[in-house]
């Protein structure tokens, strides 16, 4: 549970609806409300949240009651919803020194960011935010596949997001990269694996997260699958498509699978950990083969319907 939810609930505190899971134990503030694309046909995550920047003085003031409860504790801060740096600059730096200011043992700040607002933010402004403390950006690519973005309506193409990345690094954030495997169903596997591998390879993100796929009621690809328009990537596939990634990665990214969709644990860095990692996937589209354990665990994994 992340810090504070019970005891900040009592002062109106306006918590997030969905923080990444490496941010648990983290204070979250929200600074933003819903998604200011919000046509992600995968996403249903803000689609009954209409978008709005949070007054200045509202965030303050969510600082100043969890300052009150957890001045010492709080070592770790996720600013939300999916978009914070549509704020101005200054606002965020604002935000940023207050955050700073209250909580003497903070470690890391982090938030979520939407690649072409990242394209669009001046470099002078990045700078100015990462100087201020905010130090890692998690950024949704979902794939490198030109024509799937396209199909997703993510609204910006491989070189886009490629550069929008360049300038986060530039300015001195970790980057944090989000692939959603079996985006592409059964028919796009080559693509998607091989196309997403290149443009992160271009790219060389500090993290690589992956998350598995699992159509949510409410976003089109749902419908799209209820319907029979897209044909959902079986366990097997997905498995296949994220070896050939890994087969296909050139980069020195620590690669995480870090959410309840994924059907196993590969983790590691690469390219050290490359080996191991295939070797997991094998492991497992063998046991997959010939285990109904497995295939049962995994049969649960697609019956998740809410993320």
């Amino acid at each position: 549970m992340a810090i504070g939810r019970l005891r900040l609930k009592k002062h109106r505190y306006d918590f997030p609806p969905y923080r990444p899971p490496s941010e648990a134990e983290s204070l979250l503030l929200r600074v933003t409300r819903g998604c200011n694309w919000n046509k992600c046909t995968f996403c249903s995550m803000y689609r009954d949240i209409p978008f709005e920047r949070r007054p200045l003085a509202e965030i303050k003031r969510d600082i100043h009651y969890a300052r009150d409860l957890y001045r010492e504790e709080t070592k770790t801060v996720f600013i939300a919803d999916s978009n914070s740096l549509v704020m101005k600059a200054d606002d965020m730096v604002a935000i940023l020194g207050a955050l700073y200011g209250s909580f003497p043992n903070i470690e890391r700040i982090t938030s979520y960011a939407r690649a072409k607002t990242l394209l669009k933010k001046s470099f002078d402004d990045l700078k100015l935010i990462r100087d201020a403390g905010l130090t890692r950006l998690h950024v949704g690519l979902e794939t490198g596949s030109g024509k799937l973005l396209e199909k997703i309506r993510k609204g910006i193409t491989p070189d886009e997001f490629a550069e929008g990345c360049a300038k986060v690094k530039d300015a001195g954030f970790e980057l944090s990269v989000y692939v959603l495997l079996g985006l592409g169903g059964e028919e796009m596997l080559e693509e998607h694996a091989i196309e997403t591998a290149a443009l992160l390879s271009r790219i060389d993100p500090h993290y690589i997260r992956v998350r598995t796929l699992q159509p949510q009621p409410g976003s089109e690809i749902y419908d799209d699958m209820l319907e029979g328009r897209f044909n959902k990537a079986l366990p097997e596939t997905i498995l296949k498509e994220q070896k050939k990634f890994l087969e296909n990665a050139d980069v020195s990214s620590c690669y995480l699978s870090d959410h309840l969709t994924n059907y196993l644990p590969v983790n590691g860095v690469l390219p050290k950990d490359r080996k191991k990692m295939l070797s997991i996937i094998s492991e497992g589209l063998t046991a997959l083969e010939n285990d109904p354990a497995v295939k049962e665990s995994f049969s649960r994994k697609d019956r998740i319907k809410k993320l």
